[in-house]
């Protein structure tokens, strides 16, 4: 298993600092970076749909992620939220010390 993941979590546009400031508060991820708008294109019950959305990029780690995860769904607008993750496979060992130090 890895340490370390990238999570990449779409939120109206709106919603995208309440949502990062609620995963950094409680020490879910210890960095959300905000992209303040994307373009999404998706299915949705037989339907295709357009949408401006933020895209929230979570640190984390491996032992935050469920919590993560949990908590997210709690508070997010969407019934179906988009929350993926990807493994840091590598990185500079520092930061991920300080990623370590941040979700205590």
């Amino acid at each position: 298993m890895w340490g370390y993941y990238v999570v990449f979590i779409t939120v109206p546009v709106e919603k995208s600092q309440e949502l990062a400031d609620f995963i950094v508060q409680k020490k879910l991820g210890a960095c959300v970076n905000i992209v303040p708008e994307v373009s999404s294109v998706y299915w949705w019950k037989g339907n295709i749909e357009r949408d401006r959305e933020s895209l929230l990029i979570v640190k984390t780690s491996a032992e935050k992620f469920k919590e993560l995860i949990r908590q997210v769904k709690s508070v997010h607008p969407y019934s179906v939220p988009e929350i993926i993750v990807m493994p840091i496979v590598a990185g500079n060992e520092d930061y991920l010390k300080w990623i370590d130090e941040s979700l205590v």
